[in-house]
């Protein structure tokens, strides 16, 4: 299990206080808390450090270049959170190959005994991703944040493999790309309009399926040019691509990054990360539910794979207990009529065992903490769940004081 510690980066400051500072990161790893508490600095420095041990792994470059020149903290650029840090940051990561420490303004890196590492396909997926299908041709645009044009490059894969189309987890609608003119379609029952014309929740729903769908299909696609094996004189051919990038002194290092991962496409990769900025964006309580299960089950198709979550949804809590009770109750039902009625609350294919389930809360503090579970099942005593309360005692205080005006 990767895990990371993170003290004094930007809003966050003690930072986790138990099992020595680490947060571990399980297969689906939630982070709760009000806006800007640091739950999208944690999903990005765990997205980024990842980064970083794949490309040692890989070969892109060595720890001692890393570790140079402040090229670490050029890396938290790429996410836009390099001036987070303060001479008092800490952050450390340990994963199946290296372990990176970052303290005093510098960086060590170290390989670490587990020789057992997946080659992942990293994705982070952006709050910002509605934006990309709610303009007509947003690779023209200037200045987006670096993770928003890596995540359109692979929206645009995404579109281009979806042939006749592709139906959607909302409403039975129907998706559909026309190369010629490079138009997004959704087509229901009695109606065909563009993307752009859709409404919010479909503009952040169809980048976010497609894109999920698309990757979680190379993973498992043994046929897939990225699972085959890659030949010695392919390896020299990219080893040479590589160092041609480097040696390239104007380019910045966030374009350099960039061009490294379009390289890395053609490696075979063994599991998806997927990191997800507020999966119920603009989105209904259910269609909520439908892309949380969606996700889950993009999870699922791969034993190595691994889903991070942020969210100030009170609806993705309760519906990932679903999906944990879900897994509980289908290892206890003895027949198939049993297990299609689990199937009408969760999908079989979308439930999740507790134990492989981490939820944490940021306060404004700066501090975090692992929420508790009942019997496997998160807790209710929530922060998300707690303003749900809030709003029904306001509720009643108002009912109270309606009284005495009478």
């Amino acid at each position: 299990m990767n895990k990371i510690k993170i003290k004094n980066v930007g809003p966050i400051k003690d930072g986790y206080k138990t099992n020595n500072g680490y947060i571990d990161f399980s297969d689906l790893t939630v982070f709760i808390g009000n806006q800007g508490s640091g739950k999208s600095t944690i999903a990005k420095i765990f997205s980024t450090m990842s980064w970083i041990e794949k490309a040692l792994v890989r070969g892109d470059f060595t720890g001692s270049y890393l570790a140079q020149y402040n090229r670490f903290k050029k890396q938290l650029a790429y996410q836009n959170i390099s001036n987070y840090l303060n001479e008092n940051s800490e952050i450390e990561y340990i994963g199946n190959a290296y372990r990176l420490h970052y303290q005093n303004n510098q960086l060590k890196i170290e390989s670490t005994p587990e020789k057992n590492y997946s080659f992942p396909k990293i994705m982070y997926v952006p709050a910002e991703r509605n934006f990309i299908s709610s303009v007509d041709r947003p690779d023209l645009v200037k200045r987006l944040p670096l993770p928003l044009y890596t995540f359109l490059d692979e929206y645009e894969d995404a579109k281009q493999n979806v042939g006749e189309g592709i139906i959607l987890p909302l409403d039975n609608i129907k998706f559909e790309y026309r190369k010629q003119n490079k138009k997004s379609w959704l087509i229901g029952n009695n109606f065909k309009i563009e993307l752009l014309e859709a409404s919010s929740g479909f503009q952040s729903v169809v980048p976010l399926f497609l894109v999920t769908n698309h990757l979680t299909k190379i993973i498992n696609d043994d046929e897939n040019l990225s699972r085959r094996n890659i030949s010695i004189d392919e390896v020299k051919k990219i080893r040479k691509e590589v160092d041609r990038i480097f040696d390239k002194s104007k380019i910045s290092e966030d374009v350099k990054r960039v061009l490294l991962e379009k390289l890395s496409a053609r490696f075979n990769y063994s599991c998806f990360l997927n990191i997800v900025e507020e999966p119920e964006q603009n989105l209904y309580p259910t269609s909520q539910k439908v892309v949380l299960y969606e996700l889950l089950k993009s999870k699922n198709k791969w034993k190595n794979n691994k889903l991070v979550l942020t969210t100030h949804s009170p609806y993705i809590i309760n519906y990932i207990t679903l999906a944990i009770k879900a897994h509980l109750v289908k290892k206890k039902a003895s027949s198939e009529e049993l297990k299609k009625e689990i199937e009408e609350i969760v999908p079989l294919d979308a439930t999740i065992d507790a134990s492989q389930v981490k939820i944490y809360q940021l306060n404004k503090n700066g501090d975090i903490e692992l929420l508790s579970n009942y019997n496997g099942l998160p807790s209710d005593e929530n922060y998300l769940n707690e303003f749900l309360g809030e709003f029904n005692e306001s509720f009643i205080e108002l009912i109270e004081i309606e009284d005495k005006c009478q």
